[in-house]
């Protein structure tokens, strides 16, 4: 059966399982004209196990004329090895347990109860939750509500987020959420937006008992090191927990990789076929080592206009202009506007070993011309400059020099601020690999060219990263409510699909 072409939507639910029923029909339809038996042995013809693997329990699908009211026993061996296969049929493994991953499985088994799913964490829960926003959780942000106006602030993922990915669930639909599970959110002068606690386990023990409540099993310590598919389209996930000598194999129909920036889930996609654009670090600091700035340590400023300037790169992109808070450290230079720059210029930081040039105009609402107006007015007001040199005799070039320096402050970059793990990452799958598919009933997905009838999704592991402001975590609760929404919704027609065929007639 021809597939259907990759930009195209997929069918309505009926025509699409008639589509893949039609070459297993047609051979239970033959061997019935031949007198054959009326079940297949468990050695599948190639298509019949294509079949199959397109639509589990496909060997009880049967017309009425194929079952009589007192079944053979090849009838009743085909459908106790049906029943078997259920158990894993209806299984979901999502590895990791971060944020996508957590919120995904919640949205899976709140749409299909019978599902049995099982979340691997190789650490603890959630723990970039904990951490998140100095530990009160930068839930998201409520100063970009619109899709298109959210988009922008994703240096990887702008222009493929435009469309109808926040309208599926953006932030409103995340602060809903949260707030009729009992977590009462704030969103601040900025945009942030964090749990009214100002703790970071609001949310965290919210999404934990939400989890458990519906039968999640949540399995902390174990990592997920290994992946492979069986003739009949399952798969078979290797589990392995570091502290003791164990290794698991679990079978799913489904598997949901949202592992962030872990090499972890990297491998996992590369092992099914994905290319990797090698993760960089972003979100990070600038380390300037400028004496000047010696006696500034510590001090906010609330607002500065900062422009990046690498050596090799000759173009001058807007984004790598950025207005914000900025906060002098011992090391160099911090704060959202930093944050900011480093996200955008991520790739060509690297690229360039963390070595470029900072201007920062410390007073951008007011133009150089005024600067020095008013420094000119103001000189007689002060005393003295360091100690011996009066206002009144410095000399107009010097305050020229003045007001030039509190407009184009020029710093060397010469590295990154040192942290163990970046928190976020520039990196993963290619968004050329992925593309929005359809997915019967409801949702549009990220889902790779390269999965196994609509299995494996991938989340979370995209190249995708967003600036500091809560854009990343909403990227991860769209991404896994989408998710979650798919498979549980593919899990439940599935079921809704099988019940009538458990029964034998006249049974």
């Amino acid at each position: 059966m021809a597939k259907p072409k990759e930009d195209q939507r997929g069918p309505k639910k009926d025509e699409a399982q008639k589509q893949k029923l039609t070459p297993w029909l047609a051979q239970l339809e033959e061997s019935q004209q031949a007198k054959m038996p009326q079940w297949p042995s468990l050695q599948l013809p190639a298509a019949a196990a294509a079949a199959r693997r397109a639509t589990p329990f496909a060997l009880c699908r049967s017309s009425s004329s194929s079952v009589s009211a007192s079944p053979s026993n090849q009838d009743l061996v085909a459908c106790s090895w049906q029943k078997e296969d259920e158990a894993e049929a209806q299984s979901l493994v999502v590895v990791g347990g971060g944020a996508a991953g957590v919120y995904a499985s919640i949205r899976a088994k709140s749409l299909a109860p019978h599902l049995n799913v099982l979340v691997f964490d190789k650490g603890r829960f959630l723990s970039k939750v904990k951490i998140s926003g100095g530990g009160r959780c930068n839930v998201t942000n409520g100063h970009h509500l619109e899709p298109l106006g959210m988009a922008r602030n994703y240096p990887r993922g702008h222009k493929e987020l435009r469309g109808s990915f926040f309208k599926n669930h953006g932030p409103q639909d995340t602060m809903r959420w949260f707030s009729d599970h009992g977590v009462e959110l704030k969103t601040e002068d900025d945009g942030r937006v964090f749990p009214v606690t100002d703790n970071s386990a609001s949310i965290v023990d919210c999404l934990l008992n939400e989890a458990r409540r519906l039968g999640v099993s949540l399995q902390a310590g174990k990592a997920v090191t290994g992946a492979s598919v069986t003739e009949n389209g399952k798969f078979v996930v290797k589990v392995e927990k570091r502290t003791v000598d164990f290794v698991d194999h679990v079978n799913a129909k489904y598997v949901l990789v949202a592992t962030g920036s872990s090499q972890q889930g990297y491998s996992i996609a590369a092992q099914f076929g994905h290319s990797i654009i090698a993760p960089v670090p972003s979100l990070f600091t600038f380390k300037i080592t400028d004496k000047r700035l010696a006696d500034l340590s510590g001090v906010t400023f609330p607002i500065v206009k900062a422009k990046l300037k690498l050596d090799g790169i000759k173009r001058s992109a807007p984004e790598l202009t950025q207005i914000g808070p900025m906060l002098v450290t011992h090391w160099g230079l911090s704060g959202p506007v930093v944050l900011r720059l480093s996200a955008w210029g991520a790739r060509e930081l690297h690229q360039y070993n963390y070595q470029a040039k900072l201007t920062v105009d410390f007073i951008p609402d007011i133009h150089i011309e005024d600067v020095k107006r008013i420094l000119f007015l103001h000189k007689d007001h002060h005393a003295s400059l360091d100690g011996d040199m009066h206002w009144a005799s410095i000399p107009n070039n010097n305050l020229n020099t003045v007001a030039l320096r509190l407009k184009q402050w020029m710093f060397e970059v010469v590295a990154k601020g040192q942290f163990k793990d970046e928190f976020v990452t520039a990196g993963g799958v290619p968004l050329s690999e992925e593309r929005y598919t359809f997915v019967p009933e409801l949702a549009t997905l990220w889902i790779s060219k390269r999965t196994i009838d609509l299995s494996m999704t991938v989340v979370q592991v995209l190249n995708v990263d967003g600036v500091t402001g809560g854009f990343n975590f909403q990227n991860a609760w769209t991404g896994g409510y989408i998710a979650g929404t798919s498979i549980g919704t593919l899990a439940s027609s599935n079921m809704r699909q099988q019940q009538p065929y458990l029964q034998l007639d006249g049974s």
